[in-house]
């Protein structure tokens, strides 16, 4: 496997491995391959990675800025990431965070905000912390990791692409 940004000629396939991801997803309402097209089109992508496998994309993550209503900058939201079903539990998921959160701290982010469940994010430090919300999201599922010991307090808005459903 290996991980690497994406490549324009990659959009395509990104979409496809969205959509199959998502397509029995329980959650979703299969708007993901809209939303990552919208912060593509909105050029916030900070970070578009791919998995390849035996020379195709099986997996892709995103991250994008993030606004926090007590003004702190340099956060950012993860999301959407996808695996091909197929190729789900093989580890390509969890390669797809550990990397992307490696980028983001090497360009001086201050934090990550997602949407997601906490018995999978936890494990790479990613919690529920009081005072840092996302509105109409239940708490439970709204989940941050600090790069800094002084977290952030207030709302946190994802970009505007999130809200893409065509």
């Amino acid at each position: 496997m290996i991980i690497r940004k994406e490549r324009p000629w990659d959009v395509e396939r990104i979409s496809e491995v969205t959509r199959a991801a998502f397509e029995n997803h329980p959650f979703s309402q299969q708007t993901e391959e809209f939303i990552i097209h919208a912060l593509r089109a909105a050029d916030v992508l900070t970070i578009s990675l791919v998995a390849e496998v035996a020379g195709k994309v099986a997996g892709h993550i995103a991250f994008s800025p993030v606004t926090i209503s007590d003004g702190t900058a340099g956060w950012y939201g993860l999301g959407p990431v996808s695996v091909l079903p197929e190729r789900q539990k093989q580890g390509i998921g969890k390669s797809l965070v550990l990397e992307g959160l490696s980028l983001l701290k090497a360009v001086g982010a201050k934090g990550c905000a997602l949407v997601g469940d906490p018995k999978y994010y936890e494990r790479f430090g990613f919690r529920n912390i009081t005072g840092l919300i996302h509105e109409g999201i239940p708490q439970e599922v709204f989940l941050v990791l600090p790069f800094e010991e002084k977290a952030a307090q207030g709302t946190v808005v994802f970009h505007e692409g999130f809200r893409a459903t065509c």
